[in-house]
């Protein structure tokens, strides 16, 4: 299951490459109106993560990821993450887990809701190669392995996806890449969240207003779509 769902993936969103979405111009501001203060720069909450192996075994060596680890198991996506080559994983620190809301976290480890925490933990992995250099300069959404879109701004100081900054990007893991990010990340497609994402915790994918001229796109070269189901 967990393989067709990769491939599914990847047959909707990579097939011939990914381009994030161009987008649209906004209508000019009002003379008086201030602009939206700039996302703070990235400042890295923790000791630098380094690489250590897959996704996975870099996750468990840095010692910052102990919750998204529990919750990749209880979910059965850990060996997906060990085995699938050319993954993109926006991995949220333990207190990112933490800022959910109250009794959040122990419900979606609870076995009745794997199917949702699946889901949840779907959304921070794109089946492609994403480093920085493709979000610098760029804003857009790509789809994830969930299939609801993130949105990816490096249009600003720090670069963000949904409301979440990426604390750390490009630890270079054996089968992708791993960005750290400090917020988690909220499907807007997943009813059962939507109590997680009103907290402000983490934005709906279509939370990322678009502001100014358009930003210019970052194509992103991208594997043969059936790649990951290996």
């Amino acid at each position: 299951m967990l393989k067709r769902l990769f491939a599914t993936a990847a047959v909707m969103s990579f097939v011939g490459g990914v381009a994030f979405a161009q987008t649209p111009a906004a209508p000019a501001a009002p003379p008086a109106a201030a602009p939206a203060p700039a996302a703070a720069p990235a400042v890295p909450a923790g000791p630098p993560v380094v690489a250590a192996g897959d996704l996975v075994a870099t996750a468990k060596a840095s010692g910052q990821f102990t919750i998204l680890l529990k919750a990749l198991d209880a979910a059965n996506l850990t060996a997906v993450l060990q085995r699938n080559p050319n993954l993109t994983l926006f991995a949220p620190t333990d207190a990112a887990f933490n800022a959910l809301p109250p009794g959040k976290l122990d419900e979606l480890l609870k076995t009745d809701n794997a199917a949702v925490l699946q889901k949840l933990l779907t959304y921070h992995v794109i089946n492609a190669p994403v480093d920085s250099s493709k979000i610098k300069g760029a804003k857009g959404g790509v789809k994830t392995v969930e299939g609801a879109e993130v949105q990816l701004d490096g249009s600003g100081e720090a670069l963000m996806v949904d409301s979440a900054i990426i604390v750390q990007a490009d630890v270079r893991a054996t089968n992708g890449t791993l960005h750290v990010i400090d917020k988690v990340l909220i499907p807007s497609d997943v009813p059962q969240l939507a109590s997680a994402a009103a907290t402000g915790t983490a934005a709906p994918t279509s939370a990322v207003a678009p502001t100014g001229a358009p930003q210019a796109t970052a194509p992103v070269n991208t594997p043969a779509a059936g790649a990951a189901a290996q």
